[in-house]
């Protein structure tokens, strides 16, 4: 009798240690995904800068700030950007501004080589965490920051990457016709996309990470451009937005939580995600083009630049 009482209360006790026995594992489990730990998950006050660009947007307003994603190893890509769009220059009379926003490796060698880079071109802005695919979420927030703490004064911000065509001329000119000044965000429009549930895939986000079914509309992370208050705007709402490493989809998240819609830039389809096969009438008509190699760059931007208006058969 005395057996038969024990055993409802062991099976009891038993059921209860497999509960604890299996939270704790999951506590400990969630403890272990990467988007929980500090270097990972953006917080707003994580991190001091650690190179700030030579820029006083209180005295001399920029139009037009380009930042360009760049990692250590890209030197070659900055420096062909910074010979062709990246160079500071007025465009129809506004000043348009490339900087380069780069997080810290573990290579002395290279921790050194962009400090020189930075000391000479004055053009980087870096923050202390690890520089890798995952952390380009922070790495376009710490942009977005630096806009907010240090260019509130810019008219427009465009974030783009290191291996782009930007036609700087082309897109300030479009800029100027939408004259739109606030809540503006515009790029290669993405309306309609999905997660990627295959673990073997570059873009994979798992259930954990993100769990709705369809993204909220955003534009392709190789390019899109914003008024300049939407910087603040964006780096205020960050803190409540679930962290996401696909860095265009926080940004939507962001603008979905902030009611600001997408628009498109132009009638006509002006940002090539996919790439563009070149031929310079072409690009004078693109504002944005990827996968383009540093050399390339260069070769094309002279193109682009040396053609004049009557090179080309009218549209």
């Amino acid at each position: 009798a005395c057996l038969a009482m024990a055993n409802p209360k062991m099976r009891l006790m038993y059921i209860c240690l497999l509960l604890v026995g299996g939270l704790c594992l999951y506590v400990s489990m969630s403890g272990l995904s990467p988007f929980k730990e500090q270097p990972f998950a953006f917080k707003k006050e994580y991190g001091s800068f650690l190179q700030l660009p030579d820029m006083d947007c209180r005295q001399n307003p920029p139009f037009l700030v380009l930042l360009v994603t760049s990692s250590h190893k890209q030197q070659d890509a900055r420096m062909a950007i910074r010979q062709t769009w990246g160079r500071e220059r007025m465009v129809n009379g506004k000043l348009v501004k490339a900087l380069f926003l780069l997080g810290t490796t573990a290579s002395k060698a290279d921790t050194r080589a962009v400090a020189e880079e930075s000391r000479r071109h004055r053009d980087v802005i870096q923050k202390d965490f690890v520089d890798a695919y995952y952390n380009l979420t922070l790495k376009t927030m710490m942009g977005m920051e630096w806009v907010h703490h240090f260019c509130p004064q810019a008219t427009f911000v465009m974030k783009t990457d290191s291996d782009m065509f930007i036609n700087v001329n082309y897109l300030t000119e479009l800029l100027l016709k939408k004259n739109r000044t606030s809540r503006f965000f515009t790029g290669h429009l993405k309306l309609n996309e999905f997660p990627i549930r295959n673990s073997f895939n570059k873009w994979f986000v798992s259930k954990y990470e993100y769990p709705w079914d369809k993204y909220p509309p955003f534009c392709s992370g190789t390019g899109y451009v914003f008024s300049g208050d939407v910087a603040s705007r964006v780096f205020n709402v960050s803190e409540s937005v679930p962290y996401i490493k696909l860095e265009d989809v926080f940004v939507g998240l962001c603008l979905k939580k902030l009611r600001i819609r997408l628009e498109e830039l132009h009638s006509e389809r002006t940002f090539f995600p996919e790439g563009l096969r070149f031929s310079t009438c072409r690009f004078r008509k693109v504002v944005a083009c990827h996968f383009v190699k540093p050399q390339d760059l260069v070769n094309y931007w002279q193109a682009v630049e040396s053609s004049r208006e009557e090179d080309c058969p009218a549209a």
